[in-house]
C-alpha cells in the first residue's frame, strides 16, 4: 500500500458508482485534502447515507485531483476504510497494537459511524495527558521508549509534502500550508488539530510540544495565545 495508490484500486467494486474524475484520486491526495472532491463532510454531522463511503464516491468532483485544497472529513474517512480493506481490520483494531497499546492507551473511544467504521478525522477521545502523548512521539520522530514506533522518514514527510492552504478561509492561522495530515503553522511548528480548542502544536527545532485541550469557541485566539505566551518563551 502506497500514497501514490488510487482510491478505487482498493475498492474496484465502486467503479460503477463513481463519479467522474475519482478513478484518479490518490491516497496521498486524500491525506493532503486536494482530492478535488466536493463531498463536505465533519465528524460532528449526523450521517444519513446508508453507507458514507458510496456517498463520498458518487460525489462529483470540485476540482481536478491535486489542484486545490479544501478540508473536509471525507478524505480521512475514506482513507480508515481503504485500511480496512488492505488489513481486514478497522482501523481502530489496526492501531491499537500499533500505536495505541506501544503509548499505554488500552482502549480509547473513538467513535464509529453506523457501518462501524471510525470517523477517522476525529472524535477519538482522549485525555490532555494522553493526546501528550503523541505530541512527544512526533517530537521524536516516531520514538517512544526506545522503541522506533513510527518511521522517522514518515515522521518527517508529514510537514515536508506540504499543500498550499493560502486560499483558505478559516481564518490566518490556516494559510501556513498543510502536510500529510497535519496544519503547517508559523515559527516552524506544525499542528494537530481537533474541535473545539483540541491542539497539539509541535517544534522539531526546539525539540518541544504544547498541548491543550479545552472548550473554546475563538480558535484564532487561542491558536494566538499558545504561540505568543508558549512558544515564543521556549
Amino acid at each position: 500500500m502506497s500514497l501514490d495508490d488510487r482510491l478505487l484500486d482498493h475498492l474496484p467494486e465502486l467503479r460503477p458508482i463513481a463519479a467522474d474524475g475519482v478513478e484518479d484520486v490518490t491516497l496521498r491526495q486524500l491525506l493532503t485534502m486536494t482530492s478535488g472532491t466536493g463531498h463536505r463532510w465533519f465528524a460532528d454531522e449526523r450521517i444519513t447515507a446508508p453507507d458514507l463511503l458510496h456517498e463520498i464516491v458518487a460525489a462529483p468532483l470540485a476540482a481536478t485531483p491535486g489542484t486545490r485544497f479544501a478540508y473536509t472529513g471525507s478524505g480521512a474517512y475514506a482513507l480508515g476504510r481503504v485500511i480496512a480493506r488492505v488489513t481486514g481490520a478497522d482501523l481502530r483494531s489496526f492501531l491499537l497494537p500499533r500505536l495505541f497499546a506501544p503509548l499505554d492507551l488500552r482502549d480509547p473511544p473513538w467513535r464509529t459511524c453506523p457501518l462501524g467504521h471510525p470517523l477517522a478525522e476525529s472524535d477519538l477521545f482522549l485525555r490532555t495527558g494522553e493526546l501528550a502523548r503523541f505530541a512527544r512521539l512526533l517530537v521524536q520522530e516516531g520514538r517512544w521508549d526506545g522503541r522506533q514506533v513510527l518511521p522517522a522518514p514518515y515522521v518527517r514527510r508529514m510537514t515536508g509534502e506540504r499543500v498550499d492552504t493560502g486560499t483558505a478561509t478559516y481564518g490566518e492561522a490556516y494559510t501556513h500550508g498543510y502536510g500529510l495530515g497535519v496544519w503547517i503553522d508559523r515559527a516552524d511548528t506544525y499542528r494537530l488539530d481537533g474541535r473545539y480548542g483540541q491542539y497539539v502544536v509541535v517544534s522539531p527545532a526546539r525539540r518541544a510540544t504544547v498541548t491543550v485541550t479545552a472548550h473554546a469557541e475563538r480558535d484564532q485566539d487561542l491558536l494566538a495565545a499558545i504561540h505568543e505566551l508558549v512558544v515564543a518563551r521556549l
